[in-house]
């Protein structure tokens, strides 16, 4: 797991930031960890994906960030499986329902940016 500590030579132990996640999950090959920061002023969540033979191929780190993890189908045959599906509009776009989001610590006042990651 990725996880562990950042810690500057003028920070203290008591004010360094450690990765402790808080919910785990896993979507076929990716696996996602979230947590937050000793304050909860800071949110982190990491996405990696795992090859067949177990190796880490992909890393993806988000600060401060809301992630939806959206599932996409392959193939039509996959599409009546996957929560996904066609518009009837002449765009042709994919509405794709949510299988992840990530939580927030409850901030007053503080909003962060969205971001989709689709597998």
């Amino acid at each position: 797991m990725l996880t562990g500590a950042d810690y500057y030579e003028e920070t203290t132990a008591a004010t360094a930031f450690q990765f402790k996640p808080e919910r785990i999950a896993a979507f076929g090959s990716t696996v996602v960890a979230e947590g937050s920061g000793p304050d909860a002023d800071t949110a982190w969540v990491h996405a990696w994906t795992i090859a067949p033979d177990g190796i880490i191929t992909q890393v993806r780190e988000y600060f401060n960030t809301s992630l939806t993890i959206t599932r996409v189908a392959a193939d039509s045959a996959s599409k009546s499986a996957a929560p996904c599906s066609s518009s009837s509009s002449s765009s042709g776009s994919a509405h794709c329902m949510p299988v992840w989001e990530s939580r927030r610590p409850e901030r007053a006042g503080k909003s962060f940016p969205g971001l989709v990651l689709a597998i």
